[in-house]
């Protein structure tokens, strides 16, 4: 759950007690303006930075007991390097590094840079990233800490950001709010532990984002097998949770324009069935649902801005569990499309689950473009460690997009083969295919078994099994789960599919 955090924008004017917030180059220089607000400060900077060893390197900070003259408690200086940084300067990193010096205090952030211009949007993604930074889980800790986990006061985080051009940044603050909620969504779905979010609670929550406008639909397991998701419902058969589908509407333009689908692997709890896990790190796959968990907070980040485009959202919710009900290797169930699948594997049943949902989604929606994203294979993991996602798609063009807005959000994907080369090697001899070759290419072998399930709409599949869950820390995120994905797709419908 997101730490109280509050962001205010306001113009340049006198500090009020608190931190205060300046940033230097890697010359020590604040700008003039800074300068001429705050009197001695450059001088009082440049004697504790020598006796420190502070050079403004990027995301360094200095903390200083605040000079005598300045209403303040601490003055924190942050360095944002020289020109050779100019290239790799990020605003929403940036945001993060602040609020990680202020968290649970109050601070004034004075956006002014030397050799950066900030920009509206620049200070919209600052507050973004303080937003990001803020998260902490920590609902299940009985004793009162005095710090949320990650070592930081579990206290509320006020923050002032001063600016040339107050308005236009406290407008495009504000309009980030709700994609940094979906964030957080996200991440709270995938931390929560298996035994509290099973299927059915999932789709008990997923009904919130009514609250925002969409509509949310949902299909119990009865509703399932009248359909014919078959295999989808072979997945679930091994537990006592019933297994359930979510299909989400943000209608943002009219009725009848084609919509974009997002698709979601919801794997509440993954032990592997009948061809079952060992037993280290199995505590890790309560996030097996990270797909599921980010269709959610897209969905929330869309409406919260109103976004001018037609998206749904779909979630395939099961519990992967070995019992006497459990599916066996070996089985051959009949997908949704009518095309028969031969069970090597159990613990290879979130493609099961997405199949069913890629041929719903284009039979009953006839999407515009069609996206799933699912921690599907620990194969990515060996191919992209936990800096990308694999990206594989049966269209350049969107694939291209999804890799620029990878660029622009920081939430990197990398686009992997596919061809019949591939394909041939999940031939079955006994069904139509089986659900899993060999040791080799198997984030490969997965997105070719996908693809089986796609006719002609363009489609992407995003294996975020590095990214979604257990996922590396970072300036804006000191959480388990990352919420991966939210930003990355927000930006894609943004910037080509809003009209």
């Amino acid at each position: 759950m997101a730490a109280p955090i509050t962001i205010d924008v306001q113009a340049f004017g006198p500090t009020k007690g608190g931190d205060l917030v300046v940033f230097v180059d890697d010359n020590l220089k604040i700008t003039d303006a800074v300068s001429r607000r705050l009197g001695t400060v450059a001088d009082v900077i440049g004697r504790v930075a020598v006796s420190e060893r502070f050079k403004g390197k990027p995301n360094t900070a200095l903390v200083i007991p605040a000079p005598q003259g300045i209403d303040a408690d601490r003055l924190i200086v942050i360095g944002i390097g020289g020109e050779k940084d100019r290239d790799k300067f990020n605003w929403l990193t940036l945001g993060g590094f602040v609020a990680g010096k202020v968290v649970g205090r109050s601070a004034t952030i004075v956006a002014d840079l030397p050799g950066v211009e900030a920009t509206a949007e620049g200070i919209g993604d600052l507050a973004l990233g303080a937003r990001l930074r803020a998260y902490a889980f920590d609902r299940y800790k009985t004793k009162k800490k005095k710090d949320n986990g990650n070592g930081e006061p579990d206290t509320p985080t006020n923050l002032t950001v001063m600016a040339a051009d107050p308005s236009p940044a406290k407008k495009a603050a504000k309009a980030r709010e709700g994609l940094a909620e979906g964030v957080n969504m996200a991440r709270d779905l995938v931390n929560e532990p298996p035994n509290v979010l099973g299927p059915e609670e999932f789709a008990w929550r997923s009904q919130e984002l009514s609250k925002a406008g969409v509509d949310v639909e949902v299909l119990d397991e009865a509703a399932l097998k009248k359909l014919g998701m078959r295999a989808l419902v072979a997945v679930g058969q091994g537990s006592a949770q019933e297994s359930r589908v979510v299909v989400m509407r943000w209608m943002g333009v009219r009725d009848d324009e084609a919509p974009i689908v997002v698709i979601g692997k919801g794997v509440c709890f993954d032990s592997g069935g009948i061809s079952i896990k060992p037993g280290g790190g199995m505590e890790d796959m309560k996030g097996d649902m990270a797909g599921a968990a980010c269709v959610i907070g897209l969905l929330h980040a869309l409406a919260s801005r109103k976004a001018k485009a037609n998206v749904v959202g779909i979630i395939g919710l099961v519990e992967n569990m070995p019992s006497g009900d459990a599916q066996r290797p070996g089985d051959i169930v009949t997908t949704l499309s009518g095309q028969t699948v031969e069970v090597i594997n159990t613990d290879a049943e979130g493609r099961l689950v997405l199949a069913d949902l890629l041929w719903y989604a284009q039979d009953r929606f006839k999407p515009k473009l069609m996206i799933d994203l699912a921690t599907l294979t620990g194969a990515i993991l060996v191919a992209l460690a936990q800096e990308y996602a694999g990206l594989f798609s049966n269209n350049d063009e969107l694939a291209e997009r999804l890799t620029a807005a990878g660029r622009a959000t920081g939430e990197k994907v990398w686009r992997m083969p596919l061809g019949p080369e591939y394909d041939k090697l999940i031939d079955s001899k006994f069904a139509d295919m089986k659900n899993v070759d060999g040791r080799h290419g198997g984030s490969i072998t997965a997105a070719q078994f996908l693809q089986r399930f796609v006719n002609d709409a363009p489609w992407a599949h995003l294996d975020i099994a590095g990214t979604g869950m257990n996922a590396p820390q970072t300036e804006t995120n000191k959480s388990w789960g990352s919420g991966w994905g939210v930003r990355l797709l927000d930006r894609l419908v943004k910037d080509h599919y809003e009209g």
